[in-house]
């Protein structure tokens, strides 16, 4: 059974400010999407995350997802296969 998947490449704005200790990072055309981090590094990778998150959230209720769609690409590289393997009498 085949299994198609989208890829879809959007485009993060971020802004990125330190707070005390701690860096804030937010997307200035999506206000739910926001992190902290201990360091720039971290508040970019958590702010990558909560941006996966809210489109799967976004996808899955029907609501438009305001980030820019850099490109969707239909995948048909994953398959699905029930193996059989015959093993010798003893």
């Amino acid at each position: 059974m085949r299994k198609n998947t989208v890829v879809k490449e959007y485009e993060l704005p971020v802004d990125v400010k330190k707070d005390g200790r701690y860096f804030v990072a937010t997307c200035p055309v999506w206000s739910d999407c926001y992190a902290q981090g201990y360091s720039l590094e971290n508040a970019v990778q958590e702010i990558e995350g909560v941006a996966k998150t809210l489109i799967e959230i976004y996808e899955e209720e029907d609501k438009k997802i305001p980030l820019k769609l850099k490109s969707q690409n239909k995948s048909y590289s994953r398959y699905k296969f029930n193996l059989s393997v015959l093993s010798p009498a003893i």
